[in-house]
């Protein structure tokens, strides 16, 4: 399962936030041993690095960009993805970015805690919990 990772659920990791931390650290060990192929959005590591730096400093904030570059894959933003966020029907031009990098490295879902801003989603949209036990049930024999 190929999964884009949207930018609040890397956040939840980077800034251990109490109440979601939990899961979406499982969803990153997944990931890291290759149960699901993660990507992020290229603007998730822009807007990880200007959140970071500002939350803990440059070095940190550099450290923790590879550390994402090293897990997952990227999924491109370019002049196409852009022109067709604008045209896809979602309220916010950001989640629409985010839908299009996705459709272009055939993403099978997005992970969001904001599922709602997906409602139009063309591409499968789970909550952190949801697709943790997706993927338990699809371990099972």
């Amino acid at each position: 399962m190929k999964v884009l990772f949207d930018t609040n659920v890397v956040l939840d990791v980077l800034l251990q936030r109490a109440s979601h931390v939990e899961v979406a650290s499982k969803l990153f060990a997944l990931v890291d041993n290759g149960r699901i192929k993660g990507s992020i959005c290229a603007t998730t590591a822009t807007t990880i690095f200007y959140i970071a730096a500002k939350s803990f400093g440059r070095p940190r904030a550099r450290a923790q960009i590879h550390a994402l570059l090293d897990l997952f894959d990227v999924a491109e933003v370019n002049g196409d993805v852009l022109d067709r966020a604008l045209d896809v029907d979602f309220s916010d031009y950001e989640d629409a970015v985010l839908h299009e990098a996705a459709r272009a490295v055939g993403a099978t879902a997005i992970v969001t805690r904001d599922r709602d801003d997906f409602a139009h989603s063309e591409i499968l949209a789970l909550a952190p919990h949801e697709l943790l036990a997706l993927v338990a049930v699809a371990k099972q024999p």
